[in-house]
């Protein structure tokens, strides 16, 4: 069952991993600048932070399976729109239309999880799940890069798009044949009542600030890694590319790390210390003077990054309940995805105003102001401080 949903979480991300390794080329067709860039990721990113609020609610009201057969067919689709864009307008629409369409993946696809293992396990198959969505970041600059050196962007859009299609209807044949023949749900859901407490939103809140104001700031960041190393460093458009795959590499072991710390230490933990290391690490990619450096820290980006992510779910999932799961999951999930789709043009803004350094070290310094607030609020409204 886990294979299976590695598989839709790998066919999720395999079309909407393109936008930012290929910036640098549909910069150059359009004639973009800085601004006019990151507004073309938030394009994607604003809808797709948006549409997991009302895509948590219908998961809870309508069943998860729709919803999560929604988010693979319907970014293929939009992919290949994309492949086709004429200008720059129609870019921004159909990006925009796979942010809409993909965002009921991510709140259907925990509960379903959860309710096929057995609780002491779902950090460790939280970890999987996003082992099978990390590896289309990983590989989508590098495959994505080689198909636009024969076929362009928009061949690259296509190239990727047309297979996930596919994956995403075997997906939903073998998926809701597993689900018919093994309705586990029931017999699961009580361990999960029982086993860990069920919190209230005053103790979730801070958490989901602190997980999601991590993400947002690493996502804005690396937006523009790929534009910095070609403008700071002079590499060129599809080297510059390629070094996404140092940071998205991280999600093929770390998450799976990340989830086995979550089995073991408890969510808060965990959480406290990658966003800890996380703010210093944005700082240092303005002071270290090669693009050697530059991969270096962007590696320890996305083990911070790959391990935080399986935590914030296991721990979410854990502590709500099975009725407002969904709804509470899209809620992260909307602050997360919304959080970087607004920042991204701000730090483009900001690029363009006073330089990447200004830029990066405002982000650094948001993430380490954020922790201890969070920290403090968690300390304070925590019920049991034994337990994380």
């Amino acid at each position: 069952m886990i294979l299976l949903f590695m598989l839709a979480h790998f066919a999720h991300h395999l079309v909407n991993a393109l936008p930012v390794p290929l910036l640098p080329m549909i910069r150059q067709d359009f004639g973009l600048d800085y601004t006019q860039a990151g507004l073309l990721v938030a394009a994607y990113t604003l809808p797709y932070g948006i549409s997991q609020l009302p895509a948590g609610w219908l998961a809870d009201r309508w069943g998860p399976l729709t919803l999560l057969n929604l988010g693979i067919g319907g970014v293929a689709v939009a992919g290949l729109l994309a492949g086709l864009a004429p200008n720059y307008g129609f870019m921004l629409l159909f990006l925009a239309v796979m942010g809409v369409v993909g965002g009921g993946y991510h709140p259907a696809s925990p509960p379903l999880i959860s309710s096929v293992v057995e609780p002491r396990h779902l950090g460790r198959a939280m970890g999987l799940h996003m082992l099978g969505g990390s590896a289309p970041f990983f590989l989508a600059p590098l495959i994505a890069v080689a198909l636009a050196a024969f076929w362009g962007w928009r061949g690259a859009f296509i190239a990727l798009a047309a297979p996930t299609l596919l994956l995403g209807i075997l997906f939903h044949i073998l998926l809701a044949q597993h689900l018919k023949a093994s309705p586990a749900a029931s017999a699961q859901t009580p361990q999960h009542k029982t086993a860990i407490p069920l919190h209230t939103p005053r103790h979730i809140v801070p958490f989901i600030v602190l997980s999601t104001f991590t993400h947002a700031f690493t996502y804005c960041v690396i937006a523009f890694v790929p534009l910095y190393l070609v403008d700071r460093f002079g590499l060129g458009k599809e080297a510059a590319a390629a070094f996404l795959s140092i940071f998205y590499s991280a999600g093929l072991w770390a998450s799976l790390l990340g989830g086995t710390l979550a089995d073991r230490l408890g969510g808060v933990r965990v959480v406290l210390a990658v966003c800890l290391v996380t703010g210093p690490t944005i700082y240092l990619l303005t002071q270290v003077p090669s693009p050697f450096g530059i991969g270096c820290l962007l590696f320890v980006m996305g083990i911070c990054n790959y391990v935080r992510t399986p935590v914030s779910e296991t721990y979410l999932v854990s502590h709500t309940s099975e009725r407002h799961r969904s709804t509470v999951l899209g809620t992260y999930y909307f602050a997360s995805y919304e959080g970087g789709g607004v920042l991204t043009p701000v730090m483009g803004l900001l690029i363009d105003r006073f330089g990447f350094g200004v830029g990066f070290t405002t982000a650094a310094a948001v993430v380490m102001v954020v922790l201890p607030v969070c920290w403090i609020w968690m300390r304070d409204s925590r019920p049991d401080r034994n337990r994380s």
